[in-house]
């Protein structure tokens, strides 16, 4: 009977779960993607399975194709979302096959945003994916919040190859996280521990001031040491004694000799007297704690203020060849997991084996090559 009940509540969770934007880029992509209008010289995505791959229909993605240029297209999810009370989760891949050397890899989501109008600082709710530029490698999670965008306290390390891998997360309604690559958890937690969504509870009083009277020296001289009596009697140099006039030093031509000097061991330097503990010293000063009057709880940091309904690329890129595909946003995690095992789970073994190949017969034909130009050994004779 148990048993009963539990499949009747997964069939229930599986109904009322939907998926918002499921993108595979197939031939029609361009009437659902759109390049922004509000910024003149962006660069152009090209439809491509890139050089290798798993299977050509599956990764057929859209690639960055011009270098150093600024990208901004977007298009709308198949309805809003509002996540209140339930799950979001959200995938998509990207293979820098051009190796990658600055720019991003990352999608941003937005509430409804006409696609003429989106550009980098269009209000957006998620920032997440790859963003890698000289020793920087990580992966950006930066959360829209009350007119601020949280940076992610933690930066787990980018993928930097030339091969596809899978970017994923999950905001749960208890306010926990999770961030996967490739199908395996990297990092999670807390959204309240993890960004600064919420202001302190309290602050320093700006009214207190530090008492006029207040020691902050910790310690202070002595002021019963004195210095001794010989104190400084040697000088800081003194001429080496190891030193010799060399053989053929002339005195008419190079003057008198001198020797080189050297520090002097004995040298006892600037005295000082030693430091004792300060009996008047009284810590350091901090100004009392008042309630913050900007704090504001919020129970409910995983919701979204207003439904997104947009889906965005907005990055830069020195060198060009990044390909974005296989976008899926849904409340359904099982469903955006099957999605990922059957779009990238299907092909990256394949496609490494590939990619493998190409670079052993490119090694193979360089080491070909540079044998050729060596000189037989009866040109040398």
């Amino acid at each position: 009977m148990m048993k009963s009940a539990s499949l009747l509540l997964l069939g229930a969770l599986s109904v009322n779960a939907e998926t918002f934007m499921k993108e595979a880029f197939d031939s029609a992509w361009e009437g659902r993607w759109s390049n922004s209008a509000a910024r003149e010289g962006l660069g152009k995505f090209i439809r491509t399975a890139g050089r290798h791959f798993g299977d050509e229909a599956i990764n057929m993605g859209i690639q960055t194709s011009e270098d150093a240029k600024f990208y901004g297209i977007s298009r709308q999810m198949d309805k809003p979302f509002l996540n209140k009370g339930k799950k979001f989760a959200a995938s998509f891949s990207v293979k820098h096959e051009q190796g990658i050397d600055c720019g991003g890899g990352y999608i941003k989501i937005l509430p409804e945003t006409a696609s003429k109008d989106f550009t980098g600082d269009s209000k957006y709710w998620m920032m997440f994916g790859p963003d890698i530029c000289g020793h920087t490698k990580k992966i950006h999670l930066i959360f829209g919040y009350k007119g601020r965008n949280l940076e992610w306290k933690k930066a787990p390390k980018a993928e930097d190859d030339k091969l596809t891998h899978v970017y994923t997360v999950v905001v749960n309604e208890d306010n926990t996280y999770e961030v996967q690559v490739d199908g395996k958890k990297i990092e999670g937690g807390n959204l309240a521990d993890d960004w600064d969504f919420l202001l302190p509870k309290e602050i320093d009083d700006p009214e207190d001031k530090k008492p006029i009277d207040w020691v902050d020296e910790a310690e202070i001289a002595d002021p019963e040491d004195k210095k001794p009596a010989d104190w400084g009697s040697e000088p800081e140099t003194i001429a080496d004694p190891e030193a010799e006039k060399p053989e053929d030093w002339d005195e008419e031509d190079d003057g008198e000799w001198e020797a080189p000097t050297i520090p002097n061991p004995k040298f006892q330097g600037e005295w000082k007297p030693k430091m004792i503990p300060n009996p008047a010293y009284k810590g350091v000063w901090k100004p009392k704690t008042i309630p913050n009057p900007d704090f504001e709880d919020d129970t409910d940091l995983y919701l979204m203020r207003e439904p997104v309904s947009t889906v965005g690329i907005d990055l830069w890129q020195v060198k060009s060849g990044s390909i974005f595909d296989n976008i899926i946003i849904s409340d359904n995690v099982k469903e955006v997991e099957v999605f990922v095992a059957e779009t990238w789970g299907k092909t990256y073994e394949a496609e490494k084996e590939k990619a493998d190949a190409a670079d052993k017969a490119a090694a193979d034909a360089a080491a070909k090559a540079a044998e050729s130009e060596q000189p037989d050994e009866e040109d040398e004779e």
